[in-house]
């Protein structure tokens, strides 16, 4: 299946625009204008994503929409990739070195799913010795593009380790979350010490 899915310019674009909307539809001209491409290649590929189920369509007056089929077995390993190369993800990975010394950062699935966030909701989590002015400039730029706020936390490894050894709801909640890991591997990030 992911021969079909990641094989043209075109497709992985159209992917990029409704992954990061996935509770947007889109008419197949405002999907031309976004992804600068023409008509008849956006049309293909979508016919494509739709035959396996990716994309749903919906008609409204003489117009089609698609959106993304959050549904579908590679909905969050998609958004995962796509998170990781565009977005809050890819500046992430992309700075840091200027980040200082991460061990892990973590993003929320329910965040790149569309949650709007309460104060109790975690999207971003970063462990190390971070530079947090760094950080909020990479947050505050984000936000601004994807016009929502972004609700991160940071802490040291050692916080986080003793964090995680007396069973802390906050760490718990964290753990506990979907999510995609931007940085550090995952089975240790979970893994009790």
């Amino acid at each position: 299946m992911l021969n079909k899915i990641l094989v043209s310019e075109v497709r992985v674009n159209i992917l990029k625009l409704l992954l990061m909307n996935p509770k947007r539809g889109f008419h197949i001209r405002a999907i031309v204008r976004q992804v600068g491409a023409e008509i008849n290649a956006v049309r293909r590929e979508l016919d494509n994503l739709f035959d396996i189920n990716l994309v749903t369509r919906r008609q409204s007056s003489n117009k089609i929409f698609y959106q993304i089929e959050t549904t579908h077995p590679f909905y969050s390993d998609l958004l995962s990739l796509v998170t990781k190369e565009d977005g809050i993800g890819a500046e992430i990975i992309n700075k840091q070195k200027h980040l200082g010394i991460v061990e892990y950062a973590v993003l929320s699935l329910a965040f790149l799913r569309g949650r709007k966030s309460t104060a109790l909701d975690v999207d971003l989590f970063v462990v190390g010795n971070v530079n947090l002015d760094v950080l909020k400039n990479i947050v505050m730029e984000e936000e601004a593009k994807m016009n929502r706020e972004i609700n991160y936390s940071v802490m040291t490894l050692d916080e986080f380790m003793s964090r995680k050894r007396t069973n802390d709801p906050f760490i718990y909640r964290v753990l506990t979350q979907s999510r995609t890991m931007l940085i550090g591997d995952d089975e240790k990030f979970c893994a009790v010490v």
